[in-house]
This record gives C-alpha cells, sequence and structure tokens, in this order.
C-alpha cells in the first residue's frame, strides 16, 4: 500500500465516521425528520472533510488547480451521494434495515464510486 492509498483510506474513514456522527445527531435531535434528509446533513459536513483529506493528503502530487479540483471533487462527491441515498433509501424503505446499518453500507458503495471519479478525474496527475 502506497502512501496515497493509506491517506485516502484514512480521509475515507475520517468523513465517513463524520457523516455517520452528524447523521446520528440530527436524527437524535429532531427524530422525526425523514432519515434521507438527515443522510443529506451528515453528506454536507462530511464533504469538507473529505475534500480537504483528499486534497492534502491522497492526491496531494496533483497539479489540478485548487478552485478545478473542488469543483470537480464536488461533482464526484454529489455522484456519490445520489448513490448513496438510492441504496440508503432503498435498505431503510424496502428492505426495512435500521437506518444506521443501511447507511454503512450506502457509505461503502459510494466510497469505491468516489476513489475511482476522484484519482482519475477530480485530483488526476
Amino acid at each position: 500500500m502506497n502512501a496515497g492509498h493509506f491517506w485516502f483510506l484514512v480521509t475515507g474513514a475520517s468523513a465517513a465516521l463524520t457523516h455517520m456522527a452528524v447523521f446520528a445527531l440530527v436524527t437524535r435531535l429532531w427524530p422525526a425528520l425523514m432519515p434521507e434528509l438527515a443522510n443529506a446533513v451528515g453528506f454536507v459536513v462530511a464533504f469538507c472533510v473529505s475534500f480537504v483529506g483528499h486534497r492534502w493528503f491522497s492526491f496531494k502530487g496533483t497539479s489540478t488547480p485548487l478552485l478545478t479540483s473542488l469543483v470537480r471533487f464536488a461533482a464526484t462527491a454529489l455522484a456519490g451521494f445520489a448513490c448513496n441515498e438510492v441504496v440508503f433509501s432503498a435498505l431503510v424503505r424496502l428492505a426495512d434495515w435500521p437506518s444506521w446499518l443501511a447507511l454503512f453500507v450506502a457509505l461503502v458503495v459510494a466510497a469505491g464510486q468516489t476513489f475511482v471519479l476522484g484519482r482519475f478525474w477530480a485530483f488526476k496527475r
């Protein structure tokens, strides 16, 4: 495992934990809120953690300008979130899974997609 892969995993895990913690806080503070909306709030906060970590650690050798990376990463993150939300909603609404377990699975599925788009497009060397 090279340093980039190591930092990708650390950053991804940090963002995922942030996402789950914010989701848990939001659902605890507003239990009547649709879980999909709590998922969206978690995504917004985790996006910041993810971008900073990936830009400065996972893909630090990039020559892509900061603003270009931000716009590209936002596009990849939104695509990842769309994937996340579809998986999450299907597991919660159709399969009747507990929301925390559905969120975990959705985050794992979206992480794979985000890595591929981040490595080969947003932070392309």
